[in-house]
């Protein structure tokens, strides 16, 4: 099932995730990188900026898994 960010607090829960995930190591799981390259491929283009801005703002390091087709398998 695709997840889609309905309000800004969906993005902010999702950069909270990137967050302590990049604490603990520096690459993220496939699955949570397909799950956000969704949520971005779904949602409403307005939080999809929003999701970028909050990105860079707090957890800049995971920009480059974002950029073009980051989906990856496994």
């Amino acid at each position: 099932m695709p997840y889609t960010w309905k309000k800004k607090v969906d993005v902010d829960e999702t950069v909270v995730v990137l967050m302590n995930v990049l604490d603990k190591k520096p690459e993220l799981p496939n699955w949570l990188v397909n799950t956000i390259v969704g949520a971005i491929r779904d949602s409403d283009p307005a939080l999809v900026k929003y999701f970028f801005g909050e990105v860079k703002k707090f957890a800049p390091t995971a920009m480059k898994f974002f950029e073009e087709d980051s989906t990856r398998t496994g």
